[in-house]
């Protein structure tokens, strides 16, 4: 009996051994046929949630190169496919002075010392412009189109029209010019008095125009980098003031194209570089020119209606002040002009100004020197009301002043 009873307590031993044994071994097997299944599901689960939360569906079918794509079309972007079709290429052929004279000898009068004949010839220049109405009529700026004989527009699909110019002031430098038809593209303009140093800015124009005869506009994109810049006035008579300075490469060609904000809207007609040499001796080196828009529509509106800009009348001539008239004036200051004069019935009598008086501000500009007050009047037409800060008898007086249009002598 004991012996039985001893080999039944071995045998139980050995049965709770194996399923002990046995439950480890399959407890393993199933660890590893079902963690990476688990694994795979729990990732799986963590995607899904995270597109979920990123508004993605589970079955989405969209490709990471569709995705890249839409990023891509950037406002920049944009704003150039919408204005490129409105740029048009300006190609103005023009009779230029040769500097080098042509003997002429009359053969039958050899007495006669040789004439010199100055010589001409016609030459090819080229710019850009930009449609502002759907009957045609082009934005540019006056030196683009000086002096033209003939004047073809260029289009980006290949048209090739024969414009004529409307009107042109070249103190504003700025032109306009038509071509017949009807439903042209134009531009939206924008306001240049609402503009943020650092904003982007994208310059469009034609330089390749005539080198490979590709009408296409250039694109290029920069920040606006300063506002409000004046220069002298050149050789050609212009005055460059309140000007728009951009870094976007403005290249030769590129005058008279839009420069854009942003937002597609043409806040700048391109206009100059600085090239850090003489004239026309090299490319940008990032310092270029706008004429504000908010300016040249004003202008624009004028050579259209009129065929020219209106000339303002004041009836006041000034002149800078120095040491010697300042304190004669009992004016402790040589900033400002000094009227000198002022026609009767002229607008200047008008706001109450008298010979003697020291003018120091004009509009929202200090006036520093007479160059000011001509700078000033680009900004101003005809009808418009110029507040003035004077000077007399060392009091400050402030005064209103109506433009008129400059009456025939």
């Amino acid at each position: 009996m004991g012996g039985e009873r001893g080999r039944a307590s071995i045998y139980l031993l050995l049965l709770m051994s194996g399923l002990v044994l046995g439950a480890v071994v399959g407890g393993e097997i199933m660890r590893r046929l079902y963690a990476p299944r688990s694994t795979a599901e729990a990732a799986e689960a963590r995607r899904n949630s995270r597109l979920e939360s990123e508004g993605a569906h589970k079955d989405s079918h969209v490709l990471p190169q569709e995705s890249i794509a839409t990023s891509r079309r950037n406002a920049i972007v944009q704003a150039a496919e919408r204005v490129a079709p409105c740029v048009v290429g300006i190609v103005v052929t023009q009779l230029q002075y040769d500097r080098t004279l042509y003997y002429y000898d009359d053969f039958f009068n050899p007495f006669m010392p040789p004439k010199m004949v100055p010589q001409y010839r016609e030459v090819q220049n080229m710019g850009s412009g930009f449609i502002i109405s759907k009957d045609g009529l082009i934005l540019t700026n006056y030196h683009v189109v000086e002096g033209a004989l003939k004047l073809y527009v260029n289009f980006s699909d290949g048209r090739r029209l024969e414009a004529k110019v409307v009107g042109a002031h070249p103190a504003s430098d700025i032109a306009v010019v038509r071509v017949s038809g009807e439903s042209f593209p134009a531009v939206e303009l924008g306001d240049s008095d609402d503009l943020l140093i650092g904003e982007w800015v994208v310059a469009i124009g034609n330089p390749f125009l005539n080198f490979f005869n590709d009408a296409h506009p250039t694109v290029t994109v920069g920040v606006l980098s300063a506002l409000d810049r004046n220069f002298w006035p050149n050789e050609e008579g212009a005055y460059y003031q309140n000007m728009i300075q951009t870094d976007a490469a403005i290249n030769p060609g590129n005058s008279g194209g839009p420069l854009l904000n942003a937002e597609g809207k043409v806040i700048g007609v391109n206009t100059s570089i600085y090239t850090g040499g003489t004239k026309n001796s090299g490319g940008s080196i990032g310092i270029g020119f706008a004429i504000p828009i908010n300016r040249a529509k004003r202008v624009a509106r004028e050579l259209v209606a009129y065929g020219r800009k209106r000339s303002i009348w004041t009836g006041i001539a000034a002149q800078d002040l120095d040491r010697a008239i300042a304190l004669a004036l009992g004016y402790n200051r040589t900033q400002g002009v000094v009227v000198v004069s002022v026609e009767e019935g002229s607008p200047g009598a008008e706001a109450g100004l008298r010979k003697g008086d020291v003018i120091v501000e004009m509009g929202d500009r200090v006036i520093r020197s007479a160059l000011d007050i001509d700078g000033l009047f680009l900004n101003y037409f005809v009808g418009d009301t110029v507040p003035m800060r004077i000077v007399r008898g060392g009091k400050q007086k402030l005064l209103s002043m109506k433009l008129k249009e400059e009456r025939k002598r």
